[in-house]
């Protein structure tokens, strides 16, 4: 081999390392940017908890450089640490919106995971008819309910609400919340069960297992990561709903979206107050994401999430 052919041998190997770190270099340096702009209004709320008025008025953005943080958000809520061995009327007012939010956002996701993958499961396994619809139409019907605006449907709940004695209950909450994130948990589990050979039931079947049996002990097992998925998207939408919780809801029942959103008043807008506020409602959606990460990426991988 000639010393030529040698020098343009080490040229190509040369310019093939700078296009591919190069292409690294492109790939990393978008996603890095694009988790800036992702977690930026995380830490702008954090930040603006720890800001005085004028700090906030300032637009400044770095602590210990652009302020001094104080905990004028948490003194607010009587979560500060001069407060927090305190009595605080505000805070067990923001611990009872916490508890509120918890058990109607666990309570309504778990449930719509549970009868959203039993109409999974049917409409993925079995052919349907009721009148001229079958199985796609009856999963386009379910898909058919997000469009309802929810301000249409505003006055049926509030006079089914009133006429059940369902008005500012956690229990009237759980049931709607269940039914909004019903269709989203179907087309999920549909979708997720649907990528599941049917001979691994056939052979549950053969071994003496019934369809319940099969379904329980073969299939939910496989599709265990779907079912992560779909419960964490419905528990983030029901945990964040404002709406109906505003609207069914005066006293006993309100959520911690609706306490946020009172922050603002006749003497203009408590951001710190706000901001500690929010940053206190995400925060246990960050704990739950970080924990349930591996599930949610299978689920994603396997086509539960589109």
């Amino acid at each position: 081999m000639s010393n030529t052919q040698i020098f343009h041998d080490s040229e190509s190997d040369l310019a093939h390392k700078a296009g591919w770190l190069t292409k690294r270099v492109v790939i990393y340096g978008i996603l890095i940017l694009w988790t800036v702009i992702c977690l930026f209004p995380i830490y702008w709320t954090l930040t603006t908890s720890f800001k005085l008025a004028p700090d906030v008025m300032k637009g400044n953005m770095i602590p210990w450089v652009d302020y001094t943080p104080q905990w004028r958000g948490w003194k607010s809520l009587g979560l500060s640490p001069d407060t927090i061995g305190m009595e605080s009327t505000v805070r067990e007012e923001f611990l009872k919106r916490f508890w509120n939010s918890t058990v109607s956002a666990l309570c309504s996701s778990a449930l719509a995971v549970i009868l959203g993958s039993m109409v999974a499961y049917g409409l993925s396994r079995f052919s349907y008819r009721f009148g001229f619809m079958r199985n796609p139409d009856v999963s386009f019907f379910f898909l058919i309910q997000l469009i309802l605006p929810p301000v249409g449907l505003a006055r049926p709940f509030l006079v089914l609400y009133k006429e059940l004695a369902l008005l500012d209950t956690r229990i009237g909450l759980i049931l709607l919340y269940t039914l909004t994130v019903l269709p989203i948990v179907i087309w999920i589990m549909r979708d997720q069960f649907q990528a599941i050979p049917v001979e691994l039931e056939e052979a549950a079947l053969v071994d003496g297992l019934s369809v319940w049996g099969a379904f329980l002990t073969i299939i939910v097992p496989i599709a265990l990561p779907g079912l992560v998925a779909a419960f964490i998207l419905s528990l983030v939408l029901t945990w964040n709903e404002y709406f109906f919780a505003a609207l069914l809801t005066s006293t006993d029942a309100k959520t911690l979206p609706v306490m946020v959103a009172s922050q603002t008043g006749s003497q203009g807008i408590n951001w710190w107050s706000m901001a500690a506020l929010s940053w206190a409602a995400i925060l246990p959606l960050i704990v739950i994401g970080i924990v349930l990460e591996r599930y949610i990426i299978k689920g994603m991988a396997s086509g539960a999430v589109k």
